[in-house]
């Protein structure tokens, strides 16, 4: 089967759970998949996996996207006979005009769901385009069993035989390192030098991190230690208001903002923290929780929408809408290293079963399936 690939958001997105997604699913599908040819549409550098790959690849420009989208990609999906062609950014520019079997990742269905969370101008295009989006597409993939009861939940009319679950997973740096030398790294390069309970993830409303602030203002007189709070991500004007929340409760000096980290140096922060804590109140998926156990780092996570899906019973699960839930998890596994123990062990059990091959090769699956189903009478 020849398929074409919107590989775009790869570079777009990068750093991003759409931008990772795209980019290890394109490595994994060049890596195993022989039997179909690729034709990718890329913009930006070339990355090494896809130079050495003998697939077919077609630059385009940053600019423009009206028209790659309008004109040039129907055009060149008939010139080259491509008869699958995959959108992995929620479908997002997709032409409905284009005669070949078309399918979309959709990642989830947040803008319906909790459209006060999301920025005005993605909610608009959002709402605008996915209901044409799903219903030109021959098949979808998803990235939990959740995901997909919301996509049937919202649009009952799609098949959904054709909707197709691949799970994400985590990339090889995320893994076990020596405690004490990260702990070491973290004090010589971010100048922390105390325990910490970690959080990375954004700072949407969704991620409810006001809520983890709180909890931490009432359960840190009562930790043994000086245990801080550490708050990854780039400063934007919501991160400010928690700032700001900081002062307020009086423990600015206790949460440490640490800004925008390079992934490189992510793993060091799962695998030097306490715990890492994931209140999130929606997810499509979640990966931060299954990083963070691909670490052996004890997870606090949220008990709701697909992360319960991603986790099983390696973590201890809290209810998101309740400040002292959080805060009970919290004081519980700080003051029990044999807890911190088990669950270590039983994340990193966990995490083994997620990989972007197994991604891949689901997603190979769909792809066939989809093309047996729309050719059947």
């Amino acid at each position: 089967m020849k398929i074409a690939i919107d590989s775009r958001s790869a570079t777009w997105y990068h750093g991003t759970g759409i931008g990772t997604y795209t980019e290890n699913l394109l490595r994994e599908l060049l890596s195993l998949d022989s039997d179909n040819d690729y034709l990718l549409y890329w913009s930006g550098k070339c990355k090494d996996y896809i130079l050495k790959n003998p697939c077919k690849k077609i630059l385009t420009s940053k600019k423009h996207h009206r028209f790659f989208q309008q004109h040039f990609f129907p055009y060149n999906l008939q010139k080259n006979n491509i008869e699958l062609y995959h959108v992995p950014q929620n479908g997002i520019g997709l032409n409905n005009e284009i005669n070949c079997l078309k399918v979309a990742t959709i990642h989830d269905l947040i803008p319906y769901i909790m459209p006060e969370t999301v920025g005005r101008g993605y909610l608009c295009k959002f709402l605008k385009e996915i209901p044409n989006i799903i219903d030109s597409c021959d098949g979808l993939i998803t990235v939990s069993e959740y995901s997909k009861s919301d996509i049937m939940r919202f649009f009952p009319s799609f098949d959904p035989d054709r909707i197709f679950v691949t799970p994400l997973a985590t990339n090889f740096n995320f893994c076990p390192l020596n405690k004490e030398t990260c702990k070491n790294f973290l004090k010589e390069k971010y100048n922390i030098n105390n325990k910490f309970i970690l959080y990375m993830g954004g700072f949407s409303d969704r991620k409810n991190v006001h809520s983890l602030i709180e909890a931490y203002a009432k359960v840190r007189s009562s930790l043994i230690e000086d245990v801080k709070l550490v708050i990854l991500g780039s400063y934007r004007d919501k991160s400010q208001k928690l700032v700001s929340m900081c002062t307020d409760l009086k423990i600015e000096d206790h949460v440490i903002f640490a800004g925008f980290i390079p992934e490189e140096d992510v793993s060091s922060f799962y695998n030097g923290c306490e715990v890492f804590v994931y209140p999130s109140f929606y997810e499509g998926f979640g990966l931060p929780p299954l990083e963070a156990m691909s670490c052996g780092t004890p997870v606090i996570c949220s008990n709701t929408t697909s992360i319960p899906e991603v986790v099983g019973d390696c973590c201890i699960p809290i209810d998101p809408y309740k400040v002292d839930s959080i805060s009970d998890a919290m004081c519980k596994i700080i003051h029990d290293d044999t807890l911190k123990s088990t669950l270590s062990k039983k994340g990193l059990e966990r995490a083994k079963l997620f990989s972007w091959e197994d991604t891949a090769k689901k997603t190979i699956n769909a792809y066939e399936t989809i093309k047996k189903l729309s050719s059947c009478p």
